[in-house]
């Protein structure tokens, strides 16, 4: 029998997106394309074990390869980030929907909303995205606000708040690098968030999550 899409070649393999039955290059071909894989499928696991770290992503605007997050980073920010990771994982829990590239543009915002406090003092207000990238723009904003405002650090005025925005931008830069890292960068890849809900699998944040640094 020949594959349900492009009608030529045989079919090789059972596809659960279509229930029915590809072949190899069609699926490679359509894989998080326009084929919305489910996160079990074994040819998708198999192509997301062979995937490696992309050199072009240090080119890309997105990656912000001019802030440094230094050593120590994941060891001092370790609370935020778990809360901030958390937070995705269960947005992506809640709404199968909800894409790696959403994720990746709501970060892109919040840094770049972040980064224009810290270096100019301003405030500035994200282009307007999608309403699901937004309202989860809002809920990490909330996040930040909220380590802020218990964090236990001595002192007060314009010293302190440079240095919590100074943290939040490095936090919020991380976690979109880990994102483009861990995103197929197709259309309808989850494997970020699939990658999330794996390490916060209840939605609750875990101290001993193992979280490589991009």
């Amino acid at each position: 029998m020949s594959c349900i899409l492009c009608k030529t070649r045989k079919e090789k393999r059972f596809c659960a997106a279509l229930h029915g039955r590809i072949c190899a290059t069609c699926c490679g071909v359509h894989r998080e394309l326009t084929l919305d894989c489910p996160r079990d499928c074994p040819y998708l696991q198999q192509a997301q074990g062979h995937d490696r770290f992309r050199p072009e992503l240090l080119e890309d605007e997105r990656w912000f390869a001019d802030i440094e997050l230094g050593e120590d980073f994941l060891d001092t920010q370790a609370g935020l980030l778990d809360d901030l990771v958390d937070n995705i994982a269960q947005s992506a829990a809640a709404d199968r929907s909800l894409r790696d590239q959403d994720v990746i543009a709501a970060l892109t915002e919040l840094v770049r909303s972040v980064q224009t406090r810290v270096e100019f003092g301003l405030h500035y207000e994200p282009t307007r995205p999608s309403l699901t990238q937004q309202a989860l723009i809002e809920e990490l904003r909330e996040i930040l606000m909220d380590h802020d405002i218990d964090s236990d650090e001595v002192g007060s005025g314009i010293g302190r708040t440079n240095r919590r925005d100074a943290d939040a931008l490095k936090a919020t830069v991380f976690l979109l690098r880990l994102a483009l890292d861990r995103s197929s960068g197709r259309p309808l890849s989850r494997r970020f968030l699939d990658f999330v809900q794996t390490e916060f699998p209840n939605g609750e944040g875990n101290q001993h999550t193992h979280i490589i640094l991009p």
